[in-house]
């Protein structure tokens, strides 16, 4: 098992062991600690509370599972889950394939311990928002983030995404 990856902003810690056909991904949640509403266009995620109080929301409905039962979400699906209990949660999560998903929260939460983007994901200055960019497009294959907030239309934001990503790198800026 991994060291843990702090994300401030997510109030949680990954801990990371690599499966042999996927990653597994013990989540410490803090209180009011949350994942954001995402997909894994490839990639099945199944989730196991190990202690706590736990909120999913996947597709439209919402799940409190019991500690132990596990929740499987299929490539595709959009899901989210909050830490509704007083206490820390521990939730385990299991991705297969892994691709690179590790990868993807831990620049995730470099990019939130950054300061560049705000708790509800909206980039805080010009540079968040290419940071924001080329973080979101390095991943695409492995999370798509889906903002429940007004934002561009989904295609205007898959036509510029790449675009703010290159300017990104062209002002010599590494990830986040």
């Amino acid at each position: 098992m991994s060291d843990p990856v702090e994300d401030p902003l997510l109030r949680q810690r990954y801990r990371f062991t690599p499966e042999a056909d996927g990653m597994r991904v013990d989540i410490e949640v803090d209180p009011g600690g949350s994942v954001p509403n995402h997909l894994h266009p490839t990639a099945q995620e199944s989730w196991e509370v190990i202690e706590g109080d736990v909120t999913f929301k996947v597709a439209a409905a919402e799940h409190r599972p019991a500690s132990g039962e596990r929740l499987v979400v299929a490539p595709g699906v959009r899901h989210s889950f909050k830490n509704s209990g007083q206490g820390v949660a521990l939730v385990r999560a299991y991705v297969k394939p892994a691709l690179d998903i590790r990868g993807f929260l831990e620049d995730g939460a470099a990019l939130n311990r950054a300061g560049k983007v705000s708790r509800r994901g909206l980039p805080k200055s010009f540079d968040g928002l290419l940071a924001a960019s080329a973080f979101v497009e390095r991943y695409k294959q492995t999370t798509v983030l889906l903002f429940g907030l007004p934002a561009p239309p989904r295609a205007l934001q898959r036509l510029m995404t790449p675009i703010l990503a290159r300017a990104h790198a062209r002002r010599g800026r590494s990830a986040p």
